[in-house]
């Protein structure tokens, strides 16, 4: 897998099972997969990234295959997407690994330049995003998770709370920021790799939050402004959702 033309690679953990929308990265009402939906996004990131679907089932292989993308496969055993990234990630040799998720088609490209730009230039370990709250309600959503930023833009914490995001951003003083986070991440390839084998941490295992593992570990977080909120398709009605911006133009 290995070739240096390549600035930084794209990774895209696939799995066919989901809880909420089994087999949901094969959904093709649009006339194509949501899985190809994504790659066609990622591919279009500047820089002239690698792109790589990752899987462990056959039906997504052969999708993957089928529209031209280049897939890799997987141990079916991982816990999360980022286990599955420091997988592959060890036959790469970009410096810069970019985990997106196989259930955001409307990512923006940009976005995924800009992580990979944070980590080759500001020396951070990880590099993320985060949107505003738009709407003040979606703040107490458990299901919207917050991205605290300090006023130099690296991570202060990350929590599903409202309070506890509120009381991280006080405790980070003036100009700290609660955004909504976008869970897109870039990874340094040598702490990718380093990812699995650390101990979880308290924090992660309250939260259900994986990069509070990283930060807990002294690991340094980049928050990024993104260039849209994210769209991710979690349940059919978000999926009928995307069919719909697609129609609209």
């Amino acid at each position: 897998m290995a070739d240096p033309d390549h600035t930084y690679a794209i990774l895209i953990p696939a799995r066919y099972g989901s809880e909420r929308l089994p087999g949901k990265v094969l959904l093709a009402e649009s006339g194509q997969t949501l899985i190809q939906h994504v790659h066609d996004r990622a591919a279009q990131a500047p820089g002239d990234p690698r792109v790589v679907v990752l899987t462990d089932d056959d039906r997504v292989e052969s999708a993957v295959r089928a529209f031209g993308g280049l897939v890799r496969r997987t141990r079916p055993d991982h816990r999360s997407g980022t286990d599955r990234c420091a997988e592959a990630a060890a036959e790469l040799v970009e410096p810069v690994i970019v985990n997106v998720q196989g259930d955001e088609p409307l990512l923006d490209p940009g976005d995924l330049g800009a992580l990979a730009r944070a980590v080759v230039e500001d020396g951070a370990d990880i590099a993320t995003l985060g949107w505003p709250f738009e709407d003040p309600a979606a703040l107490d959503d458990p299901n919207a998770v917050k991205a605290v930023r300090g006023a130099d833009g690296w991570a202060v914490g990350f929590s599903r709370g409202a309070e506890t995001a509120r009381a991280l951003a006080a405790d980070a003083g003036d100009g700290a920021e609660i955004l909504h986070h976008v869970g897109l991440y870039a990874f340094r390839r040598d702490r990718l790799l380093d990812f699995p084998g650390l101990e979880p941490t308290a924090g992660e295992l309250r939260e259900r939050l994986e990069q509070l593992r990283a930060l807990e570990h002294g690991w340094r977080i980049r928050v990024l402004d993104a260039a849209q909120p994210a769209f991710g398709i979690d349940v059919r009605a978000d999926y009928d959702r995307f069919l719909a911006r697609l129609q609209s133009g």
